[in-house]
């Protein structure tokens, strides 16, 4: 995971791929789809609107980055970009607003085209990535569609693929498949083959699923009343990270930073791992380690947070693209933690009682709390999300690709936080507030999470054995 002053931009020429405007036009006539939203989709950008009203523009969209090497072929990679979008329906579906209420309309494949258009010569790397957030950030808004942009910056010896999407349709484990699959189908066209993929199921189904199972629930529902009690222990609010952030309650919505680093090579973190397993693994282990941080820099009792799962949990919905992640409160009683043991199990007790949580949209939830949380920060609250990617097709050439995840940094309260296996190792990404004191208590606390890794792996001398998870 990376921003884009991070991802070794090169100069070169720029290319982009938008939408035709043939099929934006055919969009603007389109019924109504039926299936609505997921309640995801439609609180991020009721949010987005909400705080665009206060007069503050926050970009939100996620991306990836990846190198082609040798001498591209633009023709056969526009046909490798749009056969990948014809693959997932969520790419090719919108909103608009009838009042208050978001109505869905999707394009039929067939009227689906990518217009490429040369944006030119950039001889300085600086302003190559400065143009390609200022364009990312208008191409990939929330509140317009299409919502996306593709680009590639071509040079005599290969290209880099940029690519940026609304938060609403990706989620990481999403971005972290593009590289692998695009490279796939442009090797294809290169040798003049035919790629026939396996269908991939439509996230604009599971939308329609999710929101039909969660609007049969009603505020009585044992969920909701969950989730009321652990809001209501966090004073009547979602929690942000349990450390000072220097943060004025009074002040306008802060400028974010963010922060990236390995914390440990592929060797600690396979004995890391081996070490939690007993456990439930490395996202117990994670959470337990910055748990045990948080107590250390705060001194607190409780220490709370949501902790995102992947709601993929039919596996026709593997392969899809879409924002498949929901969120599971979590309480553990750090004061109890006597050594890093005591603090795993108390972690594996807390997610083994709420992970099921994270199957019903927060946004859900919200409404049948009747509390008001209107938005005022793209983030509702902080989260901690642990992925292990190695298992993901292309994977062990992301280093050699340069190949990202992109997240865009711009304003907000709220610290996230996520922790990404690679085959390298262990890497540490987070956006936090540009604070000093933040700056501080966030890098301490990446620092005490590397060296409890590193000393339980250096302890136990022990090696990972079986193959990786997909995804906690």
């Amino acid at each position: 995971m990376s921003d884009l002053q991070r991802c070794e931009i090169r100069p070169g020429r720029l290319v982009e791929w938008t939408l035709h405007p043939a099929s934006v036009d055919a969009a603007r006539a389109l019924p109504d789809d039926t299936r609505p939203p997921a309640y995801v989709q439609e609180s991020h950008i009721r949010t987005a609107r909400t705080v665009r009203e206060d007069g503050l523009f926050v970009p939100t969209w996620l991306g990836t980055a990846f190198d082609i090497p040798g001498q591209v072929e633009l023709d056969v990679l526009q046909g490798a970009l749009e056969a990948w979008m014809l693959r997932h329906e969520t790419l090719r579906s919108g909103f608009r607003w009838a009042g208050d209420e978001m109505r869905r309309f999707t394009l039929d494949a067939g009227a689906v085209a990518l217009h490429r258009e040369d944006i030119g010569e950039f001889a300085d790397a600086v302003t190559l990535t400065r143009y390609l957030q200022d364009r990312f950030d208008v191409a990939a808004d929330a509140l317009t569609w299409p919502n996306f942009l593709f680009t590639a910056v071509v040079r005599d010896d290969g290209a880099s693929v940029y690519m940026a999407f609304d938060h609403s349709n990706v989620d990481a484990y999403s971005i972290h498949r593009i590289t692998g699959e695009i490279h796939e189908l442009y090797a294809a066209g290169l040798d003049g083959r035919v790629v026939v993929p396996e269908p991939v199921a439509s996230y604009v189904d599971f939308c329609a699923d999710e929101r039909s199972d969660a609007d049969r629930i009603d505020d009585t529902h044992q969920v909701v009343g969950r989730w009321r009690e652990f809001i209501a222990r966090c004073d009547g609010k979602l929690p942000n990270f349990p450390v000072d952030l220097g943060l004025d309650p009074e002040g306008p919505l802060p400028e974010q930073k963010f922060v990236q680093e390995m914390l440990v090579d592929a060797a600690d973190a396979a004995a890391f791992d081996a070490y939690c397993r007993p456990y439930g693994g490395s996202l117990v282990g994670v959470v337990a380690a910055v748990a045990l941080a948080a107590r250390e820099i705060s001194g607190l009792s409780v220490y709370r947070t949501v902790v995102p799962f992947h709601t993929r949990v039919k596996s026709r919905w593997a392969d899809s693209v879409g924002w498949y992640v929901g969120g599971a409160p979590v309480e553990i009683p750090v004061e109890r933690a006597v050594d890093f043991d005591a603090a795993l199990e108390l972690v594996r007790a807390a997610l083994r009682d709420t992970r099921a949580l994270s199957r019903m949209p927060l946004a859900r939830v919200l409404r049948l709390l009747g509390a008001d949380f209107r938005p005022t920060s793209p983030d509702l609250y902080s989260i901690l999300s642990y992925v292990d990617s190695r298992g993901l097709p292309g994977a062990g050439r992301w280093q050699e690709l340069k190949a990202y995840g992109l997240i865009r940094v711009s304003y907000g309260d709220q610290v996230c936080a996520w922790v990404t296996r690679v085959p390298e190792g262990l890497q540490f990404a987070c956006r936090l507030p540009d604070t000093p004191v933040a700056d501080k208590n966030m890098r301490r606390c990446a620092e005490l999470l590397r060296a409890r890794i590193v000393a339980v792996a250096r302890e136990t001398g022990t090696v990972a054995v079986g193959a990786p998870a997909r995804q906690a």
